[in-house]
C-alpha cells in the first residue's frame, strides 16, 4: 500500500502541476479526492491491514492527502492570477484612441409648448406656481363650488385614495388658484402648471393623466374683456398671428359666465378629421369669471375685486403647436417619434 500511496501522490501532484486551467484543476481534485475519488478506494483497503500497520498508513495517507490539497491551492492561486492577468491586458484603454461622441438628448414636444406658455405668461407679468399632486378633495372641488354631488366627484371619474372621497389625485390644477387666494396678496396673477388625473378612455385626445396649466387673474375691474384678450394673445403667440379660436358657452361651477375655448384643426384645416372627430374644431380650455362665491370663500371682497381663471391641456396644446395628430404618441416614447422635435 505504501507503494500506491507514494505513485498516487507523484501522479496527482505532476497532474496538477501541468493543469493548464481552472475547470481541469476541478476535474483533478474530483479525480483524486472525490468521494470516488483514487485516495478515498486506497483508504477503503485499509480495513485489510494488520493492527500494526494499519496507523502507519493511516499517517501516510494523511500526509498525501495534505500535499495533494496544498498542490490544488498553489496551483488555483496561480491559475487565477493568470486569468486576471490576461483580463487585464485584454481590457485595457487605449487612452490616446478618440472618444465616442457623446449624444445628447433635448426637450420633449410638450415640455418646448410649456416652456413657450411660461415665457408668454410671464412676459404679461404672471407668477409660475406648483403644487401637490396629492390633493384635498376640499381644495379640488368644494372651495371651486363644486359641492356634494357633483358629476365630477363621481368614482367613475377619479382616482381617490380614502372611502371618505376626501383624499385623492388632483383632478385638475385648481386648487393652486384656492392656495394662491388663501396666501398671496392681492392683486393676483398666476399660471399653475402641473399633472392631472382623470378617469379617462385613451383615445388620439385623451389620456387618464395628463397635463394642465391653470391661469387666474384677480384685480379690481376684471372683465370676460380682459380674458378673451389674454387668451386671443396666448394662442397667437404659440400658433402664429390669425390663428382662428372661437368662444362657446358652458358651465364651469366655480366660473360664471363660463366658455370653452376652441382652436381650428391643425390636420384639416376646419373640414373635418378623426384628429377634431369630424368638428373641425379642437377644444382647448375651458375659462371663466370667477364665481362670486369661490372668491367669497376666499375672504375676498367681491364688491371690490373681481377675476377671470382658464385651465388649458398643455398636450392639446402640443398636439396643435407640432401638428401632432394622436396624443398617445406623446406618451409612447418612440425616439423616431421625438427624434422630429
Amino acid at each position: 500500500m505504501r507503494e500506491t500511496l507514494e505513485a498516487l501522490r507523484q501522479s496527482a501532484v505532476g497532474a496538477i502541476s501541468a493543469s493548464g486551467s481552472l475547470e481541469a484543476l476541478d476535474a483533478l481534485r474530483v479525480k483524486y479526492l472525490g468521494k470516488k475519488g483514487e485516495l478515498t478506494a486506497i483508504l477503503k483497503m485499509m480495513g485489510k491491514l494488520s493492527p500494526e500497520e494499519r496507523p502507519v498508513m493511516s499517517q501516510l495517507a494523511n500526509e498525501v492527502r495534505a500535499q495533494v490539497e496544498r498542490a490544488l491551492e498553489e496551483k488555483k492561486a496561480a491559475l487565477e492570477s493568470q486569468a486576471l492577468a490576461a483580463r487585464l491586458e485584454a481590457e485595457a484603454l487605449d487612452v490616446t484612441m478618440p472618444g465616442r461622441a457623446v449624444t445628447l438628448g433635448h426637450r420633449h414636444p410638450m415640455y418646448i409648448a410649456l416652456d413657450e406658455i411660461k415665457e408668454i405668461f410671464i412676459g404679461m407679468g404672471f407668477t409660475v406656481l406648483d403644487g401637490p399632486e396629492v390633493e384635498l378633495a376640499e381644495l379640488n372641488f368644494d372651495r371651486l363650488n363644486a359641492g356634494e354631488g357633483h358629476p365630477s366627484r363621481d368614482w367613475s371619474d377619479t382616482f381617490y385614495f380614502d372611502e371618505d372621497s376626501r383624499v385623492m389625485l388632483r383632478s385638475q390644477t385648481s386648487p393652486m388658484q384656492v392656495r394662491a387666494m388663501d396666501s398671496m396678496p392681492l392683486p393676483i396673477r398666476i399660471i399653475a402648471p402641473g399633472r392631472v388625473y382623470r378617469k379617462d378612455e385613451v383615445d388620439a385626445t385623451h389620456s387618464p393623466m395628463f397635463h394642465q396649466v391653470e391661469g387666474m387673474v384677480i384685480d379690481k375691474g376684471v372683465t370676460m374683456a380682459d380674458l378673451k384678450g389674454t387668451l386671443n394673445t396666448l394662442v397667437e403667440a404659440l400658433y402664429g398671428k390669425g390663428t382662428k379660436t372661437r368662444f362657446r358657452p358652458h358651465h364651469f361651477p366655480f366660473t360664471e359666465p363660463s366658455c370653452e375655448m376652441d382652436v381650428q384643426c391643425h390636420k384639416c384645416g376646419g373640414v373635418g378629421c378623426p384628429t377634431c372627430k369630424g368638428e373641425g374644431w379642437i377644444e382647448l380650455l375651458g375659462a371663466g369669471m370667477i364665481h362670486p362665491r369661490v372668491l367669497e370663500m376666499a375672504g375676498i371682497d367681491t364688491d371690490v375685486y373681481s377675476g377671470w381663471a382658464f385651465g388649458i391641456g398643455l398636450e392639446r396644446t402640443a398636439m396643435r403647436r407640432f401638428k401632432i395628430a394622436d396624443l398617445r404618441l406623446i406618451f409612447e416614447n418612440d425616439v423616431r417619434f421625438l427624434h422630429q422635435f
